[in-house]
């Protein structure tokens, strides 16, 4: 067969590109080079210099913009800021309502790890034909972890998949499995990757001059997550009937023991290695603040000993849409109009513990607006916002540098961080030995004790301490695209969504946990700079629980002619609540409950200075505007909530939605070219 119209039917790789680089150092922005073809790719490995250029590559595209763009959300933390009535592929999919055509399924990430995976295989099989040596060891060490990270991707999404590990021109093209590959159970794959980077992970170097390439303790940090997800819970079926599947572990007892003993010496090796440690608190910020602020501003020597290994994402040949989705949103101004599309459910940002440096870190309870549209002089505020629309924090425009186009961001992607296997090890400790032991306690308690928690206790029994570790990777590391697979390799996802769907109808109702939740809040007008690495972290703000406070504030004056008393009242409320305020402070209060655009918020709003469009945010349409209480909402819980076929989670099916279906040809997937690969059972 020609092998060009092999290259165009092979199902496999739908575009076949060989990348690579051509770079002179491994700097910050390694990436951000210009890629090139090559149609022998013996050449490229006939030195190591042009060999590690063809590693570097192989960096490309191994987070797909699904990753975080649909994906990242539907973890019971991270939800679309879109509703039902916009029909967009975020919005179903955060719900797990799919199917196989646009927009409820994803298109583009079997793509994009399939053409990772030939990059990859290209570079194995060559590298494999050169001397070996300390660099050549590392290089293969490398592209064996890459593919590794990729089959990792691909299974958590789809479960089992096609196992390719013969570079497309080595392949036999009258094989039918190289037309037609069929899905191979994904325990297989899990094994053959695990096994190639249990024999080269300590070829990788212990350290480089960035940790956007693999060193040692990034590569064992990437070892204990693939073993944990390959012991875990995942939905299997019967590949040879299709019947429909269960959430359950392979079933092999002894191989499951034997992946936690693998997770837990490799997270061991990461914290015995003394490479790694959690940022600490300095320069007047948290530990937790400083390691996003600073990564943010790419200042990665403070957070290079956290951050073991992030995907370069800067200049115009590597830079992605990430943070663009994932941020506090914008109207004018420097950082222009961005919409943000992701927001943070309230009942998370409620989770924490009082004192839990993450929470404001992780969330933002504003967004940056517009003030003076049309006047001479711009003016922003960051604007405090109500509980349907609290934001994802992480990624905060304000903390970048300035972007290079108006579309993307210079964002690095972060992968993997050391508290991450500091929680792994707590898990791996917890089954092994039956419950939790000192060293797997102290573990999780230093991730406490870095977010200020410290004084909470770990418990004791085997069942609440894994527990506790969900609940820990909840608050750890929302918005970092990890939790709603995590969720799911724990068994926990079904769990968890029916308890954050009850959560949020209780606090709906304000009853339960949520009974004395105040529904007031006075946010202090605070205009924004916007300037690329303000340090800003929030909007000062005071819960207000004294009735009579609570009336005065809810007095709020229809014209211009009262709001200086009302400004008034408000300051003087502010400081009977210890608050220090000038004379010229001003204060507007938010009812958290009501939706921002309600009449009580914006004419607040306009008493503080707030002009123009006044009630319009930079936010995915349109849950910001309604309500979170049923009371609010005649007695029923809004929509967004639970309703008229519609809510949160409303799509999830236990033993059918935990995995993603194939797109159809029609969406842009082209299983109709192989009949061998089978659809997941339901769709």
């Amino acid at each position: 067969m020609n092998r060009s119209i092999l290259i165009k039917r092979l199902v496999v790789i739908p575009s076949f590109v060989i990348a690579g680089l051509l770079a002179n150092s491994c700097s910050d922005d390694f990436l951000d080079q210009p890629a090139y073809n090559v149609a022998d790719t013996n050449s490229v490995f006939e030195s190591l210099d042009t060999a590690d250029m063809f590693v570097q590559g192989c960096y490309r595209g191994l987070i797909p913009t699904e990753m975080y763009y649909q994906l990242g959300a539907g973890d019971t933390v991270i939800h679309s800021a879109e509703d039902g009535t916009t029909n967009n592929s975020k919005y179903n999919i955060c719900n797990y309502q799919y199917d196989a055509k646009t927009p409820n399924t994803v298109t583009g990430i079997y793509a994009a790890m399939y053409a990772s995976i030939e990059k990859t295989n290209i570079a194995i099989a060559r590298l494999s034909l050169m001397p070996a040596g300390e660099k050549r060891n590392s290089l293969l060490a490398e592209v064996k972890a890459i593919r590794a990270f990729c089959y990792y991707n691909l299974i958590r999404v789809y479960g089992d998949v096609p196992a390719v590990y013969i570079p497309l021109e080595d392949a036999d093209p009258n094989d039918p499995n190289t037309l037609y590959p069929k899905r191979s159970p994904r325990d297989g794959i899990y094994d053959r990757v695990i096994a190639d980077m249990q024999e080269s992970v300590n070829d990788l170097p212990v350290s480089g001059t960035t940790t956007e390439r693999l060193t040692k303790s990034g590569g064992n940090a990437l070892l204990a997550k693939i073993a944990l997800y390959a012991a875990g819970y995942s939905l299997r079926w019967d590949l040879n009937t299709g019947a429909p599947g269960t959430m359950s572990r392979r079933s092999d007892a002894a191989r499951v023991r034997e992946l936690y003993q693998i997770a837990d010496n490799a997270a061991s090796a990461v914290i015995t290695s003394g490479t790694a440690s959690l940022v600490q608190a300095q320069g007047g910020k948290s530990g937790f603040e400083a390691l996003w602020y600073n990564f943010c501003q790419r200042k990665f020597p403070v957070t290079n000993t956290e951050m073991l290994w992030h995907i370069a994402e800067y200049g115009p040949n590597t830079n992605s849409a990430f943070g663009v989705y994932a941020m506090e949103g914008s109207r004018g101004g420097t950082y222009g109009s961005r919409k943000a599309l992701q927001f943070v459910l309230p009942s998370y940002y409620l989770s924490f513990n009082q004192g839990d440096t993450r929470r404001d870190v992780s969330c933002t309870s504003y967004s940056v607006y517009f003030l003076n549209a049309g006047a001479a002089t711009d003016t922003w505020v960051n604007a405090g916002t109500t509980f349907s629309c609290i934001l994802a924090g992480k990624f905060r425009m304000g903390w970048c540098v300035a972007p290079q186009a108006a579309d993307a961001r210079n964002l690095n992607i972060p992968i993997l961080r050391y508290s991450d296997v500091l929680l792994m090890y707590a898990e791996t400790q917890n089954y092994l030995n039956g419950g939790p032991t000192a060293a797997g306690t102290a573990a999780l308690m230093q991730v406490r004790t870095r977010a200020g928690i410290g004084n909470l206790q770990a418990p004791t029994g085997q069942e609440a301490f894994e527990k506790a570790i969900v609940q820990e990777r909840k608050w750890e590391f929302a918005g970092e695209f990890t939790l709603r697979t995590d969720l799911i390799r724990m068994n926990r996802l079904a769990s968890e969504i029916a308890d954050t769907k009850q959560a949020m109808k209780n606090l709906s109702d304000r009853t339960g946990a949520y009974a004395n939740t105040p529904v007031y809040r006075l946010y202090k007008f605070q205009k924004n700079a916007q300037i690329y690495g303000d340090p800003i972290l929030q909007v000062p703000y005071i819960d207000l629980t004294n009735p009579a406070q609570i009336a005065q504030v809810q007095a709020v004056p229809t014209t211009t002619a009262g709001y200086a008393a009302y400004q008034s009242t408000l300051r003087s409320i502010a400081t009977a609540n210890g608050q220090t305020v000038a004379t010229d402070d001003k204060f507007y209060p938010a009812n958290m409950f009501q939706a921002y655009t309600s009449t009580f918020n914006g004419n607040a709003r306009k008493a503080a200075g707030f002009t123009g469009g006044f009630n319009a945010l930079q936010i995915g349409a349109i849950i910001y505007t309604k309500p979170t209480a049923s009371s609010e909402n005649g007695g029923k819980y809004p929509d967004w909530i639970e309703g008229n076929g519609d809510g949160l989670f409303y799509g999830f099916v236990p033993n059918k939605t935990e995995l993603l279906p194939f797109a159809s040809a029609s969406a842009g997937h082209p299983m109709v070219d192989n009949p061998n690969l089978t659809q997941l059972p339901g769709y």
